[in-house]
């Protein structure tokens, strides 16, 4: 591997002129000898930490540990906070800032005397935002995933976020549980430090990211407050130096063998459905050609093989899949379905970093003889009500909904589609099919998680627990339940689902991958020609400014302008 000549940082630092000069009085001002910085690759270590996350209340402590390992191995360490996407209480969607936090990593990169980059985040939408901007500044960088926190316990029961939360909610609504019952779930479902326990979005991503090649095998299933993850935190930093010196860069591991790998892993996991729209992005940036048919044609031969809430009646969590070998023990199983010489941030391939991975639990990561579900987690649908697209999820469903016809109940937002769902004696069964529109991209505004629509009361009084859910929107990946997500074209900006009308029969079949509505294209064209566009959802700001460059959920929620296909890449001028 080729070794770097010419640290990036000495062109700040080390030059007899007077911007080195101002540059190195500055670094002095803040206590820092020449000694410590002379010679030695510069890391930053863009903490995404804040007091409004709580999946990165433990990132206070590991950047010191970050740090601690950039020292050992020669390099002079320092900490960049970054804007924080605590996902369970920023609103109105964590999605519609994942670019902002993109374009922020991005920056602050190029912006800087760095050589190197620590990536750390975990909260769902965080990890593609670090991968995002690290891909696009293309200088050697490392991601230290947070961690899933412990399992969650209440009354002697398990509990895995976000699945069991919707589960006790839908079961309060029912009236079948007390007050003092619901509030030790309260108290009981999110114990430490750490991201969603169960497979949803954070570890899907976390595992993606490990997957691809881009963290530590290993990384991404250590609890966050095990001290093996303060030991992985420390074993970031040497290697991030080490990755400087090799001149390793995301560019050399992002190849789309790599990406195919993680979606092939993915797969396996039972992974949430966000998976599709960030990695698609991050293929993207990387110049990478990624779509929706790599994510269908994969799930039609990788079984899901990690038996993890929400998949399934799976009682296993994220502590339970470490324990059991981790991500190197299932991809070891999946070894005739993976490209095995792509290179990794280890430096060395998938193979030698796989190589004498042991699984010590079969329930909690199933071999391919006997898989949790026979096909991959997601499934990409197409027909006239989305011509370019949707996803739905089969090994966290319903069977009875796999080829389904129901009559549409259709909202345009959210409040109205509310009234039905709190309505105990609303005219809806578990054979209609709910519609929610005006949610996707620039309808929501970014794409909100109101994808799993909460079953109505009326229904789970009669104990009923799933029917068919279709949106534009998207769901939190510990998500489940019969929800078709992430219509594209989206309502708001004309797609067909804006012209389904409450009372159309709408048909679903999986195994077929289809979705149709039963109108006929003269009476679709008819309402076409009726259809007024909404008006734009923000006048100003970072919210003016998504709404201009959002592109749709099948393209990956990127801006256009931050693609790597947009406008001519001339390298890094040395000019400061």
């Amino acid at each position: 591997m080729a070794k770097l000549e010419k640290l990036r940082s000495q062109r700040w630092l080390d030059r007899d002129d007077f911007r080195s000069f101002n540059h190195r009085s500055r670094v002095m001002q803040m206590g820092y000898d020449p000694r410590d910085w002379e010679g030695k690759p510069v890391i930053a270590i863009l903490n995404n930490w804040s007091d409004y996350n709580p999946c990165h209340q433990h990132f206070k402590h590991r950047v010191e540990e970050v740090k601690r390992g950039v020292l050992q191995s020669g390099g002079f360490p320092l900490e960049l906070p970054t804007v924080s996407l605590g996902e369970n209480l920023i609103k109105p969607s964590a999605l519609l800032y994942r670019n902002m936090l993109a374009m922020e990593v991005e920056e602050m990169i190029r912006a800087y005397p760095v050589d190197g980059v620590v990536l750390m985040g975990g909260c769902d939408k965080t990890t593609p935002a670090m991968l995002l901007g690290a891909t696009s500044a293309d200088l050697p960088a490392i991601f230290l995933p947070a961690g899933p926190m412990l399992r969650g316990m209440s009354r002697g029961q398990t509990l895995g976020s976000g699945s069991d939360a919707f589960k006790y909610w839908d079961e309060r609504r029912a009236g079948t549980i007390t007050e003092p019952q619901w509030q030790s779930i309260i108290g009981g479902i999110a114990r430490s430090a750490g991201t969603c326990m169960t497979m949803g979005t954070a570890s899907t991503m976390t595992s993606i990211a490990e997957a691809i090649g881009m963290a530590l095998p290993g990384s991404a299933s250590i609890p966050a407050v095990d001290a093996g993850h303060q030991r992985m935190a420390a074993q970031c930093g040497r290697r991030i130096v080490e990755m400087v010196r090799e001149d390793l860069r995301p560019s050399a591991v992002q190849t789309r063998e790599a990406f195919l790998n993680g979606i092939t892993v993915a797969m396996a996991l039972g992974c949430s459905t966000n998976a599709i729209i960030h990695v698609i992005a991050q293929a993207r940036r990387a110049g990478q050609d990624i779509s929706l048919a790599d994510f269908d044609r994969i799930s039609r031969d990788v079984p899901v093989l990690a038996n993890i809430r929400p998949n399934g009646t799976s009682q296993y969590l994220m502590e339970d899949f470490h324990y059991a070998g981790g991500l190197p023990a299932l991809m070891q199983r999946l070894r005739p379905h993976l490209r095995l010489d792509q290179v990794t941030v280890t430096g060395r391939t998938v193979a030698e970093n796989i190589e004498g991975a042991e699984c010590f639990n079969d329930d909690v990561i199933r071999p391919l003889a006997n898989p949790v579900y026979r096909e991959g987690a997601l499934a990409v649908l197409r027909g006239n009500l989305a011509p370019d697209g949707c996803v739905i999820k089969p090994s966290a469903m319903s069977e009875k909904f796999l080829r389904h016809t129901g009559t549409a109940l259709v909202f345009d937002d959210y409040p109205s589609m509310k009234k039905l769902i709190d309505d105990e004696q609303a005219d809806v069964t578990d054979d209609h099919v709910i519609v929610l529109r005006n949610a996707g991209p620039k309808g929501g505004p970014g794409m909100p998680e109101w994808g799993m629509i909460p079953m109505p009361v009326k229904l789970l009084k009669e104990g009923k627990r799933d029917m068919l859910r279709i949106s534009d929107a998207r769901m939190s990946g510990t998500s489940y339940g019969a929800c078709v997500l992430h219509v594209a074209p989206e309502a708001f900006i004309g797609g067909n689902l804006a012209l389904v009308k409450t009372g159309d029969r709408i048909s679903v079949d999986i195994p077929a991958r289809r979705i149709h509505v039963e109108v006929s294209d003269e009476e679709l064209a008819r309402r076409r020609a009726a259809w007024v566009a909404p008006p734009p959802r923000f006048a100003r700001g970072y919210g003016w400014m998504f709404t201009q460059h959002i592109l749709q959920a099948d393209q990956g929620c990127d801006m256009d302008f931050l693609q790597a296909s947009f406008g001519e890449n001339a390298g890094e001028p040395d000019i400061f």
